[in-house]
């Protein structure tokens, strides 16, 4: 099953009516006439069964396709009302018999995204001129798509909470968040954070939406009068082999796409749609990928409607922007410092509208808190709230996109280098779009130079010994316990919590700064019984990072936990073998520091056919293996 992990940062706001099927018409992509075209490049080529979307020509096929997956063995998990498409799991020879039907028009995985790791902020940016001035969001909605919201922390008083909502996907080894335990529940309580599913032991797995939402519209936040509509979507997954811990929270795509259809059929004014959620990297547009031809729709038909789809850059320190921020009509949003630079973990390039904070900052947090988070989540609630306060000022005449080109128009340019060129990103200044504030001077960024880290230069390779065996049984090789505690990675700013409880540590998963190449020996050394000079902690990230970006780590071979990555590394006995070997070490050279993925996928492509000639992955091993020399 495909995890694709994102970032996410949420907002609660009130319940609002449903105003009749004012949804984003789902993309229902022309049938092609070969069923091998309408099935996802290497859907289930495992040879396990996958949780896959089926796009159907209208909504009324619901029934006899559902018919059709049964008769075919095919598990119908989920047949949303007034919706094209269905959610099922089945083989791959099982889906491609469904694909047969006329009436399906696409198959692909059921995408997940995680919630991200994660005052002065507001007088940076001018929040408490613009409050000054009367504008505090009084009359709009800020609608966060997150890990729900603690209903009762002093920071949501007054009735702030407008609108509830919970879309939550099920199946084996996944869990509703919903409090009723279903996939869907809409209404007061829906999207509570402090149910028993959140729970951890001691810790609140969903914590990170109230921060996010205390940020936009909380007492302490951008817009401390507008309304929270708050949406839970995400799901809690019971797999350490996809979670590199006991348990995690991911969100599906099916979940994404019935909340943001929720959120077009309020008839309550929402200015904006926060979610700081991500997936795989992009350093171009991605309105015609995968994901963005089913997301742009649904962010153009909220834009329609004046609401801003407001989006995390990411964390990996990436001169691009992850999914769905690299969708041209969403609004992309990286961090910034309060000393006015880009937050070394922040991604960056031309795909984004705004920098705004995202270091040290404090918010609600469950159980009655606060807590300082660091993290482009953070950052992304700062833009949404600014959205509600200027659509305040502007009166509900006023078109969002041109609302949003102000904000673009009288922010702080920040001039810096991104992918071999000159980009300025101008930084949120509500004292300037809002306060009469004069606009303040460009400010030139010092980009970030990877510099080779003699802590980290790997070491020599090392002769073999019994225990770097390339197939080890079990018993002689014992997987190494991947790390649970917060990745201390250097670039990451300490986070604590402020009151009341003692300090606690979070650090923001990005890539390394190393850039140094490293063989397949010399990452098994690393990797196996702490016997390298990288942390354990921070080689658990990078294999996160990778499965963000990969399509064949974690999907086809599990390589989630160091003990895994290590066979992977080691596991050279076949054609496979050899292509997952080669691709798992450009990988971490590139999670290290080192640049440069168009081979890698170009090879990950022959390794997702169903059944690749001895030849093609001969050939595909060999072009990696030069890359990483």
């Amino acid at each position: 099953m495909r995890l694709r992990h994102l970032i996410v940062c949420s907002i609660t706001l009130a319940l609002m009516p449903l105003s009749g099927p004012a949804y984003a018409e789902d993309p229902a992509p022309t049938p092609t006439p070969g069923v091998s075209q309408k099935v996802e490049e290497g859907l289930g080529a495992d040879g396990g069964t996958e949780r896959a979307i089926v796009e159907l020509t209208d909504p009324a096929q619901h029934e006899p396709v559902a018919s059709q997956a049964a008769a075919e063995s095919v598990d119908v998990l989920l047949r949303p009302q007034n919706q094209s498409f269905m959610v099922v799991e089945g083989t791959a020879e099982e889906l491609a018999k469904l694909a047969a039907d006329p009436r399906v028009t696409s198959i692909h995985r059921d995408r997940t995204y995680t919630p991200a790791d994660v005052s002065p902020n507001l007088k940076l940016i001018g929040a408490d001129q613009a409050h000054g001035k009367g504008f505090t969001g009084t009359g709009q909605a800020i609608a966060v798509l997150d890990t729900g919201i603690d209903r009762d922390h002093p920071w949501f008083g007054g009735g702030r909470i407008v609108a509830e909502a919970c879309f939550s996907a099920v199946e084996s080894g996944v869990e509703s968040l919903c409090p009723n335990g279903q996939p869907e529940q809409i209404g007061a309580g829906a999207a509570d954070a402090m149910t028993a599913k959140c729970l951890a032991g001691s810790v609140n797995m969903c914590d990170h939406g109230t921060h996010v939402a205390g940020i936009a519209a909380g007492t302490g936040g951008v817009a401390p009068g507008a309304g929270i509509v708050a949406v839970q979507v995400f799901s809690r997954v019971n797999d350490e082999g996809i979670c590199g811990e006991a348990s995690c929270l991911l969100a599906f795509e099916s979940s994404l796409r019935l909340a943001m259809d929720y959120v077009a059929g309020l008839d309550q004014p929402v200015a904006a749609v926060n979610l700081s959620l991500g997936g795989a990297l992009s350093e171009t547009a991605c309105d015609t990928g995968e994901e963005g031809a089913i997301f742009k729709p649904k962010i153009d038909a909220l834009l329609a409607k004046g609401v801003a789809t407001v989006v995390a850059a990411g964390n990996e320190s990436f001169e691009g922007a992850s999914y769905p921020a690299c969708i041209s009509s969403a609004v992309a949003v990286g961090a910034n410092d309060g000393t006015d630079a880009i937050a070394d973990f922040s991604n960056r390039s031309a795909l984004l509208d705004l920098f705004a904070p995202g270091v040290d900052i404090e918010s609600s947090v469950p159980d009655n808190q606060t807590a300082v988070y660091s993290g482009t989540s953070m950052a992304t609630p700062h833009v949404a709230g600014a959205l509600a306060l200027m659509k305040q000022a502007a009166g509900a005449a006023a078109a969002m996109p041109d609302l949003i080109d102000t904000l673009k128009k009288t922010g702080r340019p920040y001039v810096y280098q991104a992918n071999g060129t000159q980009v300025t990103t101008p930084r949120l200044d509500l004292a300037a779009a809002l306060a009469g504030a004069t606009p303040q001077p460009s400010i030139s960024q010092t980009p970030i130079v990877p510099v080779p880290d003699p802590t980290e230069s790997g070491p020599s390779p090392e002769p073999d010994d019994p225990s770097d065996d390339p197939d080890p049984e079990p018993s002689d090789d014992p997987e190494p316990s991947p790390s649970t505690s917060p990745v201390p990675l250097p670039t990451v700013t300490v986070t604590v919590t402020v009151t009341p409880t003692p300090a606690t540590a979070a650090a923001v998963c990005t890539r390394g700064t190393a850039a140094k190449k490293m063989t397949a020996k010399q990452w098994a050394v690393e990797i196996h019984r702490s016997r390298g000079t990288i942390p354990d902690a921070t080689l658990t990230c990078y294999l996160k990072l990778i499965g963000k970006s990969s399509k064949v780590f974690p999907e086809l071979t599990k390589a989630s936990s160091l003990g895994k990555a290590y066979r992977v590394l080691k596991g050279t006995k076949t054609g496979k073998g050899k292509l997952d070997s080669a691709l798992l070490t450009g990988w971490l050279n590139w999670a290290h520091g080192t640049n440069g993925t168009t081979t890698l996928t170009a090879a990950e492509k022959v390794r997702l056919v169903s059944k690749p000639s001895a030849a093609a992955l001969k050939k595909a091993a060999k072009k990696v293996l030069k890359t990483v020399k």
